[in-house]
C-alpha cells in the first residue's frame, strides 16, 4: 500500500511539473507575441504575391492576408505588426523603403531576400522560353553572383536590421526548390529543372551562412515544401502563368500556410 501511495506521489509530482513547464513555455511565447512588435520584410516570397486576397492599400506590392507574416500575426496578436514586403524588392529596396517600423522594441523580425538580386525574374524567363543551353548560362551568371556580389548586399541589409532593432529576433527565410524531378511533366526538360533547383539550394546556401554570421536564424523551407514542387501533383507553387505572369514560380496560398508559415512558427 505504501508503495502504492509513492507511486501515485511522484506521478502526481511529474504531471504537475510538466504541466508547470508547458505553460510556462506557453506564457513565454505569449509574452513575446504580447510585449513585442512583429516586422515581416522582403520580397515577394513574403508579401505573398501569387496567394491572391491582396491587400488594397498594398498597390503593386501585392501583400496577401494569406502570406505567412500576415497569418503569423494573425495567430500570434503581437503588439505591433508591420508589414513591409514588396514585390519585386531587392536588397537595395528593403534598406530604403522597408526598415522604418523597426525599433528596439521589435522582438520577431522576417525576411526574404536575395533573389532578385540575382536576376531571379530574367533566370525563369530565359529558361522558360530558351534553350537548356541558355538556360543553364543564365543560371551560371547568376550563381556568379550570388557568389561575388549578394553577400556583401546582405550583410548590408542584416547589418541594418540588427542596428535599428537591436533586441528582436530575426528569422531569414529561404526559397523552395521549384521542381520535382524524375517525374513525367509537361514543361521545361529536366535539364533545366535540375539546372533551376541546383541554384535555388545555391542561393539559400549563401544566404544561411550570411544569416549564421550575423546571428540570425535560417528557415529552410525546403523541407515544408517537398512532394509540393511543381511536377509533383500537389503543387505549392504556380508554374508559368501566361494569365498572370507575376505570380509564376511563387507560391500558392497553400505554399503560404503550409511551407513558409510552420518554419517561421518552428524559428519564432
Amino acid at each position: 500500500m505504501r508503495r502504492s501511495r509513492l507511486v501515485v506521489l511522484v506521478s502526481s509530482l511529474l504531471l504537475a511539473v510538466g504541466t508547470a513547464l508547458t505553460g510556462a513555455a506557453t506564457a513565454q511565447a505569449s509574452s513575446l507575441a504580447a510585449t513585442g512588435g512583429y516586422v515581416a520584410l522582403g520580397d515577394s516570397y513574403s508579401s505573398g504575391v501569387g496567394a491572391g486576397s491582396y491587400i488594397s492599400s498594398s498597390g503593386d506590392c501585392k501583400r496577401s492576408t494569406k502570406a505567412y507574416p500576415y497569418l503569423w500575426a494573425a495567430a500570434n496578436s503581437p503588439s505591433t505588426f508591420a508589414f513591409t514586403a514588396c514585390s519585386g524588392a531587392r536588397t537595395g529596396d528593403v534598406l530604403a523603403h522597408q526598415l522604418t517600423p523597426l525599433s528596439a522594441s521589435t522582438a520577431l523580425v522576417s525576411i526574404t531576400v536575395g533573389g532578385n538580386d540575382a536576376g531571379f525574374a530574367d533566370v525563369m524567363t530565359t529558361c522558360v522560353t530558351q534553350s537548356d543551353s541558355a538556360c543553364v548560362s543564365r543560371i551560371n551568371t547568376a550563381r556568379a553572383y550570388v557568389d561575388s556580389t549578394l553577400p556583401g548586399k546582405l550583410d548590408g541589409v542584416y547589418a541594418a536590421i540588427r542596428t535599428k532593432a537591436s533586441a528582436a529576433k530575426v528569422v531569414v527565410l529561404g526559397y523552395p526548390r521549384f521542381y520535382q524531378l524524375g517525374t513525367t511533366c509537361l514543361g521545361l526538360s529536366e535539364t533545366k529543372r535540375k539546372a533551376i533547383n541546383d541554384a535555388s539550394d545555391h542561393l539559400n546556401t549563401a544566404i544561411a551562412k550570411r544569416a549564421a554570421n550575423h546571428g540570425f536564424v535560417f528557415g529552410d523551407v525546403r523541407t515544408t515544401f517537398t512532394g509540393h514542387e511543381i511536377c509533383s501533383g500537389d503543387s505549392w507553387l504556380h508554374s508559368v502563368s501566361w494569365l498572370n505572369i507575376g505570380e509564376s514560380y511563387h507560391p500558392k496560398a497553400p505554399g503560404q500556410s503550409g511551407g513558409y508559415l510552420p518554419v517561421l512558427n518552428s524559428n519564432d
